[in-house]
């Protein structure tokens, strides 16, 4: 395993049972390619979504879960990290070792649900809540249509708690070419929260 230390700073991404798979897959690429390490927990929900959404095929054990998205990002040894969805000694489980940002792309209104109330009940749900209590950055992507007000209410109480509530709804400014483009879009929004640089789009008022 390589020496973490050759990293830039980890950020957890999580992938639920919402559709739009290929938000989360784009933005482990990027993530890699700006040389951070990747900590990753993907939903049972969210690995079917997967198959349905996209020609990719992953594993559900960690470790082969692990080498599959390594191979397929390009990542370099121990860049990508991927836990179960009970390891409960996983560093995102814990303040003391959990990184400083995480993302939830996509997020299902259930996991919104689970986070806003503090459910904790797997390590998706535990690690959001950590980084609540932390006090560090979290941003859920939540893709669904229309929204109810129970939605709502969970996207404002997590909003008053510091979460950024960032809808996989992609603008059209930029004149979109691809889906790709498209996907882009929100994945670009995702980085200029985290403050990573990116070369997926200019910035409104640059130049293209």
């Amino acid at each position: 395993m390589a020496d973490e230390a050759m990293f830039e700073a980890p950020v957890t991404v999580a992938l639920t049972g919402a559709s739009g798979a290929q938000y989360g897959l784009r933005l482990i690429d990027c993530l890699v390619a700006a040389r951070h390490q990747v900590l990753v927990l993907i939903s049972k929900a969210a690995q079917m979504v997967i198959a349905t959404e996209t020609d990719v095929s992953l594993p559900s054990n960690p470790e082969r879960l692990s080498e599959a998205l390594r191979e397929r990002s390009g990542a370099a040894p121990g860049q990508i990290r991927c836990f179960g969805r009970e390891d409960w000694m996983a560093p995102v489980a814990s303040g003391s070792g959990a990184p400083s940002a995480m993302v939830i792309c996509p997020c299902s209104t259930g996991t919104l649900s689970a986070v806003a109330t503090g459910a904790s009940n797997n390590l998706i749900e535990r690690a959001a809540d950590v980084a609540l209590k932390e006090r560090r950055q979290l941003i859920l992507v939540p893709r669904e249509t229309p929204f109810s007000a129970i939605h709502l209410e969970h996207m404002l109480t997590l909003t008053r708690m510091g979460a950024v509530i960032l809808p996989a709804a992609p603008g059209f400014y930029h004149r979109p070419q691809t889906l790709d483009d498209m996907i882009d879009f929100i994945v670009a929004r995702i980085l200029n929260q985290l403050g990573i640089a990116h070369a997926l789009m200019p910035r409104w008022g640059e130049a293209t």
